[in-house]
């Protein structure tokens, strides 16, 4: 892929994101709320398309990019996940190039948002308005 593409948030990430609680945990797995692949397809006109997904879940991608220095991507996820409608907001940030920096691999941050509740594959009900943290680095 090109560095062009990349730096514009375009191809195969690895994604994790996490919930946004303000206490040092020990154990990380209590902070993750999901990791998966991001695919991301950017149109000539900006238009973001693609998939977000793990096992047992998977999410179309709608949005759009924004030119800038961060680059923004603002796309929602919409699908069905044991028969439930999963809907997700996020906006995210190309990390720019960082000139001292060594080895660094393309990246992109930003907050992802549940805009509808939905069953969560612990019982409980996830609730609407759940902001999170996110990460995603080029595969």
């Amino acid at each position: 892929m090109s560095k062009k593409l990349r730096s514009s948030g375009a191809g195969s990430w690895a994604y994790r994101s996490y919930y946004n609680i303000p206490l040092l945990s020990p154990n990380n797995q209590e902070l993750e709320l999901g990791q998966g692949e991001l695919k991301i397809e950017i149109s000539d006109e900006g238009y973001i398309s693609g998939k977000i997904g793990g096992p047992g879940w998977s999410l179309e991608l709608n949005g759009y990019m924004t030119e800038g220095n961060p680059v923004t991507l603002q796309f929602q996820g919409t699908g069905t996940v044991d028969n439930n409608p999963w809907v997700y907001a996020y906006i995210g940030y190309v990390v720019p190039h960082i000139p001292a920096g060594k080895e660094q691999v393309p990246a992109i941050v930003g907050a992802v948002t549940r805009v509808i509740p939905h069953p969560g594959g612990d019982g409980t009900i996830h609730r609407a308005g759940e902001v999170g943290s996110f990460y995603a680095v080029a595969q």
